[in-house]
């Protein structure tokens, strides 16, 4: 049976026979193996779960970018609540049309228990916080110079950000990230030789320059 686990353990292993440097897969595969039911959606394993977050995602984001963030959080519980008043209220009617006794139509959903336990959350809280102090050790050593090189290499990339910023806005680029996000992997999975033979290619060639 497939899981995501053995997918990216594959992967990452048939990577590391065959190629002298680690493939994306094995370089994503840590952070992957923590949230299993992102890469199921990721990699389109249920075609109809991730066809639906991916197009809700984005169309809230979409939104986003002509009102504000009140108003279509606001829009959309209010078109959510219209669906569900009204089909409450459809098979209200026909059970009384029809005499049945079929109970609430959500009574499955409502009978669910959607709390979360302490597991999860603190599962979860630990993977953020280490995450979180994982980033700000990074930022420290980098604004504190503790490495000429880094600190370096980090403001160059700050100042191409600040033309990234002038091109694009925050909303234009999680835009684009969603769609790389479902897009990529499975681009990945499909040409995965082609596309680790042209990343080692490419780090050959960099190193190349370096050299130079």
């Amino acid at each position: 049976s497939y899981t995501p686990e053995a997918d990216v353990c594959r992967v990452s292993l048939e990577c590391s026979q065959n190629e002298p440097e680690p493939s994306v897969a094995a370089a994503v595969a840590p952070a992957l193996l923590q949230f299993p039911s992102v890469l199921e959606l990721l990699y389109w394993r249920d075609v109809r779960a991730s066809g639906l977050v991916l197009g809700c995602s984005l169309f809230l984001l979409l939104s986003l970018l002509s009102c504000s963030i009140i108003s279509v959080l606001s829009y959309s519980a209010l078109a959510l609540l219209s669906l569900t008043l009204s089909f409450r209220t459809y098979r209200g009617v026909l059970q009384a049309v029809q005499k049945s006794d079929e109970g609430h139509p959500f009574k499955r959903y409502l009978d669910q228990d959607v709390a979360l336990s302490k597991d999860v959350v603190q599962r979860h809280s630990d993977v953020v916080l280490s995450q979180i102090n994982g980033a700000l050790k990074e930022l420290r050593r980098l604004f504190l110079v503790e490495d000429l090189i880094d600190s370096l290499k980090f403001a160059v990339f700050l100042w191409v950000l600040t033309y990234v910023g002038a091109w694009f806005n925050g909303l234009t680029l999680l835009i684009l990230g969603l769609i790389g996000a479902f897009s990529g992997p499975i681009v990945y999975e499909t040409h995965q030789t082609q596309i680790d033979q042209f990343i080692f290619t490419l780090k050959s060639r960099v190193k190349d320059v370096k050299g130079q």
